[in-house]
């Protein structure tokens, strides 16, 4: 009989805060495969990008099953100004001696979710393997038990002036997940800017002095310079550790249930993340994360758990005493 310890698949694209996450979500969570997506960087970069780093950890027991070069309808676009031409630059790594599966990441996400209960997903890239699993056997809805997902935003973008890059790259796969019924906390740019790092954290990191803080601070070193920030605002974004450290310790992170919906059509906010939440009635949720919403008067059900402030004390603590873990 199956042990009924809550399970996961992370999805993603490293990517240089994917690497810190994943880094996270290996020592804390029963991580059953890593499956990866074209976005940071092309598709083969960002796999060899995960093997690498489970090498670097000492986890090479945890499968990479590489999945979707393309997005849906539109032409990939990538981000080598924030991640460099591998998508992991900064850190002098070895190629991997380890090899992804054979598997299709598609193939491997429904096999897996159909095998396990108590299983849940991470996606820290463009949604294009999950959507395609779903398209796939809509029947995965009904078993998955939520999904994690670093994208999109309460309130502006990154990529474009509505958009965040992740949801951006292939919103018809966004669109898909977000109507999939399966329960969403979403991690949005409104939230993740909070886990902001700088040139202090560059020293923490060197002061843990082991591999793995050594390989975060070059990891790291690179994204502040790469940002392109000027003093005092220089540093960087720990995105996607946020939806690894919600998966970790739910307390981390004030939400609110909104109905979130992906723009496909408008000329200026395609890939935008509207986010509905009328039924708070005349309470901001930006502003007011403590009260219990009300039944809806008027928009659709909610769909997602928008999350809105973060523990940054408490994120941090929980960030270094894990990359200090690693002997």
């Amino acid at each position: 009989m199956e042990n009924h310890v809550k399970k996961y698949i992370m999805d993603c694209d490293p990517g240089h805060d994917d690497a810190v996450a994943l880094i996270l979500a290996a020592k804390h969570l029963d991580l059953l495969g890593v499956t990866t997506v074209s976005g940071n960087q092309t598709l083969d970069k960002v796999t060899t990008n995960a093997l690498k780093i489970l090498e670097v950890i000492g986890r090479t027991d945890i499968p990479v099953y590489q999945g979707s070069e393309n997005p849906w309808i539109q032409k990939l676009e990538t981000a080598p100004q924030f991640h460099g031409e591998s998508g992991l630059d900064g850190p002098r790594v070895p190629a991997p001696t380890t090899k992804p599966q054979s598997m299709h990441a598609v193939n491997f996400i429904v096999e897996t979710v159909n095998k396990h209960q108590q299983l849940s997903l991470i996606a820290t890239g463009p949604l294009t393997n999950l959507a395609s699993a779903l398209q796939m056997d809509h029947t995965i809805s009904e078993r998955i038990e939520e999904i994690f997902i670093m994208g999109g935003s309460l309130t502006y973008g990154n990529w474009t002036p509505a958009a965040e890059f992740n949801i951006y790259v292939d919103p018809e796969a966004a669109y898909k997940v977000f109507n999939s019924g399966v329960p969403i906390r979403l991690c949005g740019l409104n939230l993740t800017r909070q886990a902001f790092v700088n040139e202090k954290d560059l020293k923490v990191l060197e002061d843990i002095n082991n591999p793995v803080s050594l390989f975060c601070r070059d990891l790291l070193d690179f994204f502040i310079s790469s940002g392109g920030r000027k003093a005092p605002f220089k540093g960087a974004v720990l995105h996607d550790v946020c939806a690894v450290a919600w998966a970790i310790d739910p307390t981390l992170i004030k939400a609110v249930d909104m109905h979130v919906q992906v723009e496909l059509q408008g000329k200026f906010t395609r890939g935008m993340t509207v986010c509905d939440y009328r039924h708070t009635g005349d309470q901001d949720p930006k502003t007011d994360v403590n009260h219990d919403p009300i039944l809806p008067p008027r928009g659709e059900s909610p769909n997602c758990t928008v999350g809105l402030e973060l523990d940054v004390e408490r994120f941090f603590k929980l960030l270094y005493g894990t990359i200090e873990s690693y002997q």
